[in-house]
């Protein structure tokens, strides 16, 4: 709940802002920039699409803000922009899917055949550091926590809704605004919300597992957590197979974004990508959040055998201390936005 203190500086500087004070518009903007970020990303699934448009929507609030008459609140009116931004956006872009919505497994022996690398399409991973929660401003409406609202499943299962519902599903069970805020966002009708939102429920509730990552991690406590993704880790980075495998779930599955084809079971992981191949040391990995879940910086070493260098954000996914699935993100481009180092040294 805000004080009267800060009510009253924020009335300032919107009078301020409608002015053309830009350093105003700044200070209104910034408490709210982390998580609009995060709501682009959760529209989009995708973190480059997210920046883009995040800047394309304040840069639309900004020049529309000597318009803003104060009815809502300015969270209010930054989430409406932000959402038509994404809505905008959604309408001239591809969907963003993991390889698992991408076709059937691959057969293992046909894994690396199938391997050709599809480029534009792939949920991209999402920095935990960017995430910062909003507050009090959530209850009671809200549903889902706003860390559980980055998990891979859940942003993969926003994508296959349409835009409209997916905005609708966000906005009142991620971020807690009522069906009337949504309806004046969305120019709309509290009914066609209610309805889009039943809809938009029974496909995510359908896609995603009974139990979330954060409410798993929780169960385990954080000593268990870093004693599985540890001993993964060391694995990986001994080349011993029969370890990784032993720490999966009979059911797993393995992908390796942009590669579209995937894997299920450790039989067939064991004939895939994730095994480490070549004389140890090939691997160095550090652990890392990602995506709101546990997970490692995998590195390899150079061809000059003089360092390591980023290869790929694997992503896990945990059932009890068995690793579910493992989501092998081969962008190692974005490993400065997770805060992690360009190299290792050999």
């Amino acid at each position: 709940m805000a004080s009267n203190g800060s009510q009253i500086q924020e009335q300032e500087l919107v009078a301020a802002a409608r002015r053309g004070d830009e350093d105003a518009f700044r200070h209104l903007v910034e408490p709210h920039r982390a998580q609009l970020h995060a709501h682009c990303y959760r529209m989009l699934g995708s973190l480059h699409d997210a920046e883009d448009v995040l800047q394309e929507a304040l840069l639309r609030a900004w020049r529309g803000f000597a318009r803003f008459d104060g009815r809502s609140a300015v969270r209010t009116w930054l989430y409406r922009i932000t959402t038509n931004a994404c809505l905008d956006a959604i309408a001239r872009r591809p969907k963003r899917i993991l390889p698992l919505d991408y076709g059937p497994s691959a057969a293992p022996e046909g894994h690396e055949a199938a391997g050709r690398a599809v480029e534009g399409v792939w949920l991209e991973p999402y920095p935990d550091g960017v995430l910062e929660i909003e507050e009090g401003y959530a209850a009671p409406e809200a549903r889902y926590e706003q860390r559980e609202a980055v998990e891979l499943a859940f942003v993969a299962a926003l994508q296959h809704l349409p835009a409209r519902q997916r905005a609708v599903l966000i906005l009142r069970e991620v971020l807690g605004f009522t069906a009337k805020e949504v309806a004046d966002a969305l120019d709309s009708t509290t009914a066609s919300v209610n309805s889009a939102l039943q809809r938009a429920r029974k496909v995510v509730e359908e896609r995603i597992p009974g139990r979330s990552q954060q409410e798993t991690v929780r169960a385990l406590g954080d000593d268990q957590v870093r004693m599985v993704v540890g001993r993964f880790s060391d694995a990986l980075e001994q080349g011993d197979t029969d370890a990784i495998l032993s720490l999966l779930a009979d059911d797993a599955t393995f992908s390796m974004p942009p590669y579209p084809s995937w894997c299920r079971g450790r039989s067939a992981i064991a004939d895939s990508w994730l095994m480490p191949g070549g004389p140890v040391p090939r691997l160095r990995s550090l652990p890392t959040q990602v995506n709101g879940q546990p997970a490692i910086a995998a590195y390899r070493l150079s061809s000059d055998g003089t360092r390591y260098v980023p290869l790929a954000l694997d992503v896990l996914t945990l059932r009890g201390t068995s690793i579910a699935d493992i989501t092998a993100f081969r962008t190692p481009e974005l490993f400065p936005r997770f805060s992690l180092p360009d190299e290792l040294a050999a």
